[in-house]
């Protein structure tokens, strides 16, 4: 029964799902028309906001840019990629495989989720072609989103947005509810129930839903491993301008820099936030990149990865404006805030953010818009506003499986095309809300 719904899915999303530019466009289209009919602004005021709105999260767009091409050059360092090739090995089933990939992507997302998104892809490739040479067949496209899938936990993880927003001293909200420790979110006890269930069913049930064998489509041989190892030339015929772009010395001098100055922010009480993070695979791609060239090298391979974000992340910021100015963003959340409880606000809270990032594909940038409501709510009604904070977490994350802008890197790594990943990543869509809905309901 399972492998028959989730072949449904696949032949819905084969035959109507368009490239994810397309899906922002129209999504910019309704949410024009809804900002219109539902609230005071004009058409011209409309797309006014849209404009404004456009480049107002420049400054987040990089950081997460950041995060994922950074991720993306340490994930494809030499050290690490050894790493990954050893691990492929290690597999000795398809079953294996795609239980393997959905644990290590979420392994990975608990630490960052720009890593837990590039290293299970480059990863997937490696897999298969290491099984297809040991005569293991293993289904291209279920394995693509098994890695895409276990990404979801990357908000409870040490990269998760808005716990890393609340623990910082000077966020927006810090004179309504002042300063949420890290304890109190992504390392409380219920968030770290939520993930260990999702490590446990997701990569079963995703397991369970591969086609039969005369349905299995292989990586193409085509898509051959990208080579990303520096090119040896010989010294003697070096300019001397050569020999310093070719020298591991350079990139470890100011890896190290990096590294004495990474430590000692921790040390005086600086916390993990993307910032922080981001210096932190600077030092690691320096330190294990094998010369100057190489890092550029690796830095170019993976800009082509993140290119893609530097124009849809500024039509979300653009979709974002319309919704926060012309009050249809106040208008839906506070629908949902008008039927809640102190008890049942984290589930309405859930829901609304699920639904709103459909239009606002970033944990930070949701925040930003929904979070003044929902704790003003939770201040109201006396309910948890850490879990509330969470709510809106595990929500945004949760509709990723199915908003397409995050699977723009993984699918272009894996050389996919996001309708062939979404059948499954509605599977995932499924076991993960209920994990969640049972979280938010009774714990």
């Amino acid at each position: 029964m399972l492998r028959s719904m989730t072949g449904f899915f696949v032949r819905v999303a084969e035959r109507w799902m368009p490239d994810p530019l397309v899906i922002a466009v129209a999504l910019t289209m309704v949410c024009f028309g809804a900002a219109v009919i539902f609230t005071p602004f004009s058409a011209v005021q409309t797309v006014d906001a849209w404009g404004e709105g456009y480049w107002s999260l420049l400054r987040f767009t990089a950081q997460m840019i950041l995060v994922l091409a950074l991720g993306h050059v340490v994930a494809h360092t030499r050290p690490v990629n050894k790493v990954l090739v050893l691990m492929a090995g290690f597999v000795t089933s398809a079953r294996g495989a795609y239980i393997g990939l959905t644990v290590l992507a979420s392994l990975c997302s608990l630490v960052s989720w720009g890593v837990g998104l590039i290293v299970p892809a480059v990863l997937a490739r490696i897999m298969a072609e290491n099984c297809r040479e040991r005569g293991i067949r293993i289904h291209f496209p279920l394995l693509v989103a098994c890695g895409y899938s276990g990404s979801v936990v990357g908000m409870q993880g040490l990269s998760a947005s808005i716990p890393l927003i609340l623990n910082t001293p000077d966020h927006f909200l810090i004179d309504k509810i002042g300063l949420i420790g890290l304890e109190d979110t992504i390392f409380s006890p219920w968030s770290i129930s939520v993930v260990v269930a999702i490590l446990i069913l997701l990569p079963i049930v995703l397991s369970k839903a591969a086609p039969k064998d005369h349905d299995i489509v292989e990586m193409p041989k085509t898509a051959d491993l990208d080579d990303e190892s520096p090119k040896i030339l010989d010294s003697s015929s070096m300019t001397p301008s050569q020999k310093l772009e070719n020298m591991r010395l350079v990139t470890l001098i100011l890896g190290a820099f990096g590294a004495f100055y990474s430590v000692r922010f921790f040390l005086i009480g600086g916390s993990l936030n993307l910032n922080s993070l981001n210096m932190i695979f600077v030092v690691l791609g320096l330190l294990f990149a094998d010369s100057t060239k190489h890092y550029v090298e690796l830095l170019s391979n993976a800009a082509k990865v993140a290119g893609p974000f530097l124009i849809q992340y500024p039509l979300y910021a653009g979709l974002m404006g319309m919704m926060a100015a012309s009050g249809l963003a106040e208008m839906f959340v506070s629908g949902f805030v008008s039927v809640s409880t102190a008890e049942t606000l984290p589930l309405f809270t859930f829901f609304s953010a699920a639904l709103l990032n459909l239009f606002i594909p970033s944990a930070g940038g949701q925040w930003a818009v929904q979070g003044p409501i929902m704790t003003e709510a939770a201040l109201q009604l006396g309910a948890d506003i850490p879990r509330v904070a969470m709510a809106v977490a595990v929500g945004e994350v949760w509709t990723n499986a199915i908003q397409p802008l995050y699977a723009v890197p993984v699918l272009a790594i894996a050389g996919l095309h996001i309708r062939d990943i979404m059948g499954y990543s509605v599977l995932a869509l499924m076991v993960n809300g209920s994990i969640y809905l049972v979280a938010l309901s009774f714990f």
